[in-house]
Order: structure tokens, then sequence, then C-alpha cells
């Protein structure tokens, strides 16, 4: 089996629309999605980007 990760930068806020189509295009399965989250000011978590973890065929 082989595998790719895929490095997907976003803003939580404004590309739900931009991942699904993304997801949507792979043609592997989907076997993890990992955030990498970073601290903002007043302690608030923001995600930087997804690592896409796309197991193929």
């Amino acid at each position: 089996m082989k595998y790719k990760v895929h490095r997907f930068e976003m803003r939580m806020t404004e590309d739900e629309t931009r991942l699904e189509e993304f997801l949507n295009s792979l043609e592997g399965e989907v076997v993890a999605i990992v955030p990498n989250t970073t601290m903002t000011l007043f302690t608030t978590a923001k995600v930087d980007f997804l690592l896409i973890i796309e197991k193929l065929v």
C-alpha cells in the first residue's frame, strides 16, 4: 500500500467549500485528517493547515 500526504492551507471560517472540492477530487481513500493548530491571543486555537493522508489504490 502507498500513502500520500497533502498539506491543505486554510482558514476555517472561509475555506469550507474549497476543502469539500479538494476532498471530492482525491482518487484514493482518505485515511486521516490531522489539523495543525496554534494558540492565538487570549488562548484561542487557530487551524493553520490540515495534513490529509490519502491511501492510494
